[in-house]
């Protein structure tokens, strides 16, 4: 009986033993994914970014698969395989794209895949997915790290500001040591300011002035609005555009004289630049006023004539008559 009580607690603990084991199995199993139906996908990257067999995958969030293989792939590439669940398939299209990130800042490395454009079909079994480009933490790290340093250079150059400023070197530092340079940058302020409150006196002025021009039935507002004042205004421009035209006209005409008189080809011009000419005239009208005289004389005699004094009274009574 001793003996049948052993073997039945061994057995016991046997079959306990293994349902703890199958337990395990199926956990891990799940965990793994690997009693799921899944296909297969690949994705070939320059840098896999230490990347490993059993790593997860990710879409949108949510965990989707395993990387089953990774191998070396062309001179210097690497393809990894990626284990998807069968259920995601309606979900990821041709066009689709993965990428290597982390779980979390530090976490292990994870493949993302993005579902890509539903124009495009869904993927197959054996399909190659397109890598997507994105900054890896390695590269975030570079990043901080140039940063970092930048942030140390830009401190340092603060500090030797600070201490100039404090010691009175260059315009600021002289500015605040100095205080008659003070004084004076104060004084320019001050002007400024008035500067300042006189542009905005002569744009109020100026704001003022163009609502006067605006003003109903004024002069500006009557050149705009009424087409009579406009007519008139416009007759009256062509008016003296006329004058202004004959005004050129005529002081043509006076230059085109003028002209001549400077010219002998002419009478006036030859009066009046030729000397010759000029004393043959002055010779004429001596001539004229000597026969005048002489013929003043001649009448005179000719009156005295007793054949001829008859009829010069009888002239005189006539004209006496007359008047």
């Amino acid at each position: 009986m001793n003996e049948n009580k052993k073997k039945i607690t061994v057995g016991i603990f046997i079959a306990i033993g293994i349902l703890i084991f199958l337990f395990a199995i199926f956990t891990l199993g799940s965990q793994k994914k690997t009693f799921v139906k899944s296909f297969t996908l690949s994705v070939v990257f320059n840098d896999i970014q230490g990347l490993k067999k059993g790593n997860n995958v990710w879409f949108s969030g949510v965990k989707i698969g395993t990387i089953k293989k990774i191998e070396f792939f062309g001179t210097s590439q690497v393809r990894v395989f990626l284990s998807i669940e069968e259920d995601v398939h309606k979900y990821i299209h041709k066009d689709a794209g993965a990428s290597i990130g982390a779980d979390g800042l530090i976490g292990n490395k994870i493949v993302v895949i993005t579902g890509g454009n539903p124009k495009f079909p869904f993927v197959e079994d054996g399909d190659v997915l397109k890598v997507n480009n994105s900054l890896s933490t390695d590269d975030i790290m570079k990043t901080l790290q140039v940063n970092n340093k930048n942030l140390v250079d830009v401190t340092g150059d603060f500090k030797i500001l600070a201490h100039n400023l404090v010691d009175g070197k260059g315009a600021a530092g002289a500015l605040l040591s100095d205080e008659k340079l003070a004084q004076d940058f104060k004084t320019m302020v001050s002007n400024l300011n008035r500067i300042t409150a006189s542009t905005a006196q002569t744009a109020q002025s100026l704001n003022t002035f163009g609502k006067t021009l605006n003003t109903k039935n004024g002069l500006m507002d009557k050149i705009m609005t009424d087409t009579a004042v406009f007519a008139k205004l416009d007759r009256s421009a062509s008016t003296l555009q006329k004058t202004a035209q004959s005004a050129s006209v005529m002081a043509a005409n006076l230059e085109k004289a003028s002209g001549k008189l400077n010219n002998n080809d002419n009478a006036a011009g030859l009066l009046l630049n030729d000397a010759k000419t000029a004393d043959q005239l002055r010779a004429i009208m001596t001539n004229l006023e000597k026969s005048s005289k002489k013929l003043d004389e001649d009448l005179e005699a000719l009156q005295s004539n007793f054949l001829l004094r008859g009829f010069f009274k009888k002239r005189a009574r006539d004209s006496i008559k007359n008047k």
